[in-house]
């Protein structure tokens, strides 16, 4: 079994015929904490899009576990059954419980009884720190319990990667390292890997494995390496003037 879990291979893509990326070639290893940076658009979310097979590149390829996900529709639905995805609202649906939100993708893709599926929920939810809000309707509570109950429903299957796209947005930066910390446990507990796009500087440092940064007049990617290494280290401009920001910026 490689240890590429994903691959991207000379994609090009970007939106209403407008080219974002172009050839981008990039990896990402079983168990790392991969984040993508760079600064608006620059197409990190439209990276993340491709690999989630929510976009068909321009061209190039992208494989999941060795397979070409956009070999066959069934291919790309066989691998979505083995990621999970927290979206940066947490895209909870208000008429249901926190417990019922986590038990939705068990609803879908097994045949578990509904007290097994609760099973599975509330050890999600005890996971991420939230069963004991387990009963309370989903847009009652906070700002970072809706993100980690997000969390817990993206773990629910058992994915064997994670993605993430500005966890942090909207938080204060208090339940923002909380999440950081939530993030950063489920990796090391489960071995689970994370590819994880966000422009938050103490996030990038806490949590980060491996950094690829994204520019939009290259059109790709213009660094990658671990994230002390490229602020201390790198050369290039851009890459310096990112990291030379303030914790905040």
């Amino acid at each position: 079994m490689s240890d590429k879990i994903i691959q991207v291979e000379s994609l090009t893509g970007g939106y209403d015929g407008k080219v974002v990326l172009k050839d981008v070639t990039m990896e990402a290893v079983r168990g790392e904490v991969l984040v993508i940076v760079g600064r608006s658009g620059c197409g990190k979310s439209t990276t993340i899009n491709y690999m989630l097979g929510l976009q068909k590149p321009y061209s190039g390829k992208i494989y999941f576990d060795g397979a070409d996900i956009w070999s066959s529709p069934e291919a790309l639905i066989s691998a979505r059954r083995r990621w999970g995805v927290l979206f940066q609202s947490g895209a909870l649906l208000g008429n249901y419980t926190v417990v019922e939100n986590v038990m939705l993708p068990l609803k879908e893709f097994t045949s578990l009884t509904r007290a097994e599926m609760r099973d599975v929920a509330m050890s999600k939810l005890e996971l991420v720190g939230m069963a004991h809000a387990a009963s309370e309707n989903s847009l009652e509570i906070s700002g970072g319990m809706q993100k980690r109950a997000g969390l817990a429903r993206a773990m629910v299957l058992d994915p064997e990667i994670l993605f993430f796209d500005e966890p942090s947005a909207g938080l204060d930066p208090v339940t923002s390292a909380e999440l950081d910390n939530t993030i950063l446990s489920v990796n090391r507990s489960l071995g689970t890997t994370l590819i994880i796009v966000t422009h938050e500087l103490y996030s990038i440092f806490a949590i980060s494995d491996r950094v690829i940064m994204l520019d939009s007049e290259a059109q790709g990617i213009i660094a990658s390496g671990t994230a002390r290494d490229l602020a201390d280290h790198s050369e290039d401009p851009r890459v310096r003037s990112f990291f030379g920001r303030k914790i905040g910026e």
